[in-house]
């Protein structure tokens, strides 16, 4: 099975997606996530997802979810890189991602979780 790498960058996590995920990968992802929070102590998550160009409901909840563990755990998660392709999708399937941030991509993302950890709101350049 293949593991998705997770990259310390200061208070922050990076995740790269460069794969097509299957369920089992995601699966894998949402657990070594959680658990490299609480050891790591991190407050942001950053998923890169731009490789993705397709993604089924599975995953989508499972990005979900990954926010949602990640809330719990005192950390912010950043979804970065959303093709049109894939947002439409997530609409069709009537996926919200609800509780999901979102930025064009990693500039903007590091951005948005520096700056929701100092309360401020983010400006568009």
């Amino acid at each position: 099975m293949y593991r998705i790498p997770i990259l310390q960058m200061g208070s922050a996590l990076l995740v790269t997606i460069q794969v097509d995920m299957e369920d089992q990968t995601a699966v894998q992802l949402q657990d070594d996530l959680a658990t490299r929070i609480e050891t790591t102590g991190a407050n942001g998550v950053l998923i890169d997802i731009s490789a993705l160009e397709i993604v089924d409901s599975f995953v989508g909840r499972m990005l979900a979810s990954i926010s949602g563990i990640a809330r719990v755990l005192d950390a912010t998660t950043v979804v970065v890189g959303m093709q049109p392709a894939v947002a439409i999708t997530l609409v069709e399937l009537g996926l919200s991602l609800e509780g999901v941030k979102t930025a064009l991509n990693v500039k903007r993302g590091m951005l948005l979780l520096e700056q929701g950890q100092r309360g401020e709101s983010l400006e568009r350049d």
